[in-house]
C-alpha cells in the first residue's frame, strides 16, 4: 500500500489533510511559502486522490483521524502542527482532541451544522460529483476558460477565476474517481461538535478556526458562528472575499495564519 503524499522543507512537522473528494494539491498555493521554515507534509487520505482505500479505515473525521494518528507513529513524526480544510478541518479538530496534534489550522471544518446544513452540504458535493461523472469531456473543457471556471466553480471558489484550468480539471478529476467519497459524505450524518462536547486536549493548544465569508459549501454566517460558541478558547477568523477553498483565493492570509500557529505553538 503506497499513500500518495508531498513532502518538503525542514524544521517542525505541518501536516495538511484535504476534504472530501480533495487531493493534497488544494494547498498548493501555500505549500512553498509554509516549507521555507517548516517540514510539509501534505497527504492524500485513503480513498481519495492517488492514495488507495486502506482496509480497516472508516472514512469521515474520527476514522480519518484514528488512522492518521497510527501513521504519524509509524513515520516517526511527533505532535505535528496540523493543518485541515473542510473534512480535514473536522480530523485536524480530532488530532487536537486526542492531544496528537500540537497545533490546529482548520478552514471551514464540518461538524457545525444542523440538519439542513447538513443535508445542503452533502447534496452540493454530490451534485457537483455528478456533473463530473455526466458531463467531464464538457467540464474539462468549460474550465479552460475564465468564464467557465466562474460559473462552475464559484461554489467553492471565491475567486474561481485564479485557479488555473489544469488544476481545475484534476481537481474535478479526482472529485469523480475518489472510492471513498460515498462512504465520508454519509459518515458527515453522525459528525457534529458543540458546545456539549469534551474539546479534549484543544484548550491547551494554538487553535485557529478561519471561514471565507463567500463560503457558500458550509456557510459562513451560521456555521462559523456555531464554531464560535463550541470553541470559545480558539481564535475565529473571517477570511474577507474567500469561498470554502481560500487558499487559491488569499494565499497570504492563509500561510500567515498557518505560520501564526507555528510561532504560538513554539511559544508553549
Amino acid at each position: 500500500m503506497s499513500i500518495s503524499l508531498h513532502r518538503a522543507g525542514s524544521g517542525d512537522p505541518v501536516l495538511f489533510v484535504h476534504g472530501i473528494g480533495s487531493r493534497w494539491q488544494v494547498f498548493e498555493p501555500v505549500l512553498d511559502r509554509i516549507a521555507r521554515d517548516h517540514e510539509v507534509i501534505a497527504i492524500d487520505l485513503p480513498g481519495f486522490g492517488a492514495s488507495p482505500m486502506v482496509d480497516g479505515v472508516a472514512p469521515g473525521p474520527r476514522g480519518y483521524a484514528a488512522w492518521l494518528a497510527d501513521w504519524l507513529r509509524a513515520e516517526g513524526i511527533e505532535r505535528p502542527h496540523v493543518v485541515g480544510s473542510s473534512m480535514g478541518g473536522g480530523v485536524a479538530l480530532e488530532l487536537g482532541r486526542q492531544g496528537v496534534a500540537a497545533a490546529v489550522t482548520a478552514f471551514s471544518p464540518v461538524g457545525f451544522w444542523q440538519a439542513p446544513g447538513l443535508r445542503w452540504t452533502q447534496g452540493m458535493v454530490t451534485a457537483m460529483r455528478a456533473s463530473g461523472r455526466v458531463a467531464g469531456p464538457l467540464l474539462s473543457r468549460a474550465v479552460g476558460h475564465s468564464a467557465g471556471r466562474a460559473a462552475l466553480l464559484g461554489g467553492f471558489f471565491g475567486h474561481p477565476t485564479r485557479v488555473s484550468p489544469e488544476a481545475a480539471r484534476a481537481d474535478l478529476a479526482a472529485l469523480v474517481a475518489a472510492p471513498a467519497f460515498a462512504a465520508a459524505r454519509s459518515d458527515f450524518g453522525r459528525y457534529r461538535l458543540t458546545p456539549d462536547d469534551d474539546p479534549g486536549s484543544l484548550p491547551e493548544l494554538p487553535v485557529t478556526v478561519a471561514w471565507g465569508t463567500r463560503d457558500v459549501v458550509l456557510l459562513h454566517r451560521t456555521q462559523s458562528a456555531r464554531a464560535r460558541l463550541a470553541l470559545p478558547f480558539a481564535r475565529h477568523v473571517d477570511l474577507v472575499g474567500c469561498g470554502h477553498l481560500p487558499f487559491a483565493d488569499d494565499p497570504e492570509a492563509c500561510a500567515r495564519l498557518i505560520l501564526e500557529d507555528a510561532s504560538a505553538r513554539g511559544a508553549r
